[in-house]
Order: structure tokens, then sequence, then C-alpha cells
């Protein structure tokens, strides 16, 4: 059985869509040590060329408490998504608690010179053995 989901958005024609998936063997959960990987893919449907210039994440804990990551690109790189091009990337996260979420966004660049925002929707980290109830 395939547990892994995906999360989706589309902002200002950009689409973008993430797996989460945890990383066992690189986790250490007697030392409080939890790591996820993500894969992310991006698509332009729009009519313009736009570039990502920039990310920001917001990654939560089961605690509750955040961290903010914020950078130039994605996985080194500052893609350039022609309409209908995609650009995919592997990347990666710890946590201190079994369990968490992340959010953020990407500033991109329209090839006019205009900025904006495009949403990364926000996303569970679980450990797929941890039963969950609803209540």
């Amino acid at each position: 059985m395939d547990d892994k989901k995906t999360y989706k958005s589309i902002t200002h024609d950009i689409g973008v869509s993430v797996e989460p998936f945890y990383l066992d063997q690189e986790s250490e959960p007697e030392e409080s040590h939890y790591v996820w990987g993500y894969q992310v893919h991006i698509e332009n449907h729009g009519n313009e060329t736009v570039q990502l210039e920039r990310r920001h994440w917001i990654i939560t804990d089961g605690n509750g408490e955040t961290h903010e990551v914020e950078g130039e690109g994605v996985v080194g790189e500052q893609p350039v998504l022609e309409p209908g091009d995609a650009f995919e990337y592997t990347s990666g996260a710890p946590l201190t608690t079994s369990s968490g979420f992340m959010v953020g966004r990407y500033k991109m660049k329209a090839k006019d010179g205009k900025y904006f925002d495009v949403e990364i929707p926000a996303f569970s980290l679980d450990i797929p053995s941890d039963d969950r109830q609803v209540h």
C-alpha cells in the first residue's frame, strides 16, 4: 500500500505539488532526530516565462516550535520556467519531534521584471508507522 500523499496549489498560474516522505535510515528517534525528504514539482501553466529567485519556508514541529528558512533559489538553482515548463527537486528537513508540517512560498520574477509570490501548500510530516486517530 502506498501511503504517500501529494499536496498541491496553484498561484498566478504556477502549480506547486509536494510529496513528503520519512527518511527512516537518516532518523534517530532515540535521540529526538527525525528526518523527512520532500519532492517538489513546479509547473508554469501561464503564458509568461518566470524565474524562481527565492524561497521562504516555515517549519513547525510537533510542539508548535517554528523555524524559518529563507534563501536564494532551490537546491542551488534559480530555475527559469517557460510556459509549459516544469522543474522538480528533492530536499529535506530535520525535526526534533516525530511529526510536524511545512508551508512556504517562492518569490518569482516575471519576464517584465515584476515580482510575485507563489504559495507552497502546507504539508504534513508524519512517520508512516505512527497510528493516527481522528476524534
